[in-house]
């Protein structure tokens, strides 16, 4: 092989190289805020029964690159949406002594997309905001899957994913003197969707 033949080879290579690398660009989704809710789950006096809600207002991004299986998770959620289904419930959970929602209204996530499987995370190693204090969670991703939306073909990808934290590491540690259970587990249904071209 000549030389002249072999650095044209050579740039054809390095020139479909990085052809490959920008048609692998990371995808950006934005949260669906009417498909996505993150529930919890919580002890009352001390194992005598488990109170469930959710949060029914929460944004942000999920950015995924399938080529490099990278990624990352933003989510804000709107801590006066606190929801159990019981609206006395609900106003306690908002006052100074627990979730202080006048001083902090909004909890966050942020995390990064881990442990590829087939192509999909089965994990995120982040960390979360609550009550003024960040303390490490990490998601453990039971289901993911992406996939056309049915009505308008935009990609959409959703997830499943569970964790369990201590609220007092968070300082939300109402009632602990009267025995109650501290750790909340954390049931998270999220979906998010490529954004629309700009017109």
């Amino acid at each position: 092989m000549n030389r002249t033949v072999f650095w044209r080879l050579s740039w054809g290579i390095l020139c479909g190289a990085l052809a490959a690398t920008v048609s692998a660009a990371p995808v950006t989704y934005n949260i669906d805020p009417n498909h996505t809710y993150p529930a919890f789950e919580a002890d009352h006096q001390g194992g005598l029964s488990v109170w469930r809600g959710k949060i029914e207002r929460s944004s942000g991004t999920i950015v995924l690159d399938k080529e490099a299986q990278t990624g990352s998770v933003e989510i804000t959620m709107d801590m006066s949406s606190i929801d159990f289904g019981h609206q006395g419930m609900n106003d306690h959970a908002k006052n100074a002594d627990m979730l202080d929602v006048e001083v902090y209204p909004n909890a966050t996530y942020v995390g990064q997309l881990v442990d590829f499987k087939d192509g999909n995370p089965t994990a995120v190693e982040g960390t979360l905001t609550l009550h003024g204090v960040t303390n490490p969670v990490n998601l453990v991703i039971n289901r993911f899957r992406c996939q056309p939306h049915f009505r308008h073909g935009r990609e959409v990808c959703g997830a499943d994913a569970s964790a369990t934290f201590n609220r007092d590491d968070f300082g939300v540690d109402y009632d602990i003197d009267a025995g109650f259970f501290m750790a909340v587990n954390l049931l998270i249904t999220i979906e998010a969707q490529v954004p629309p071209e700009p017109e």
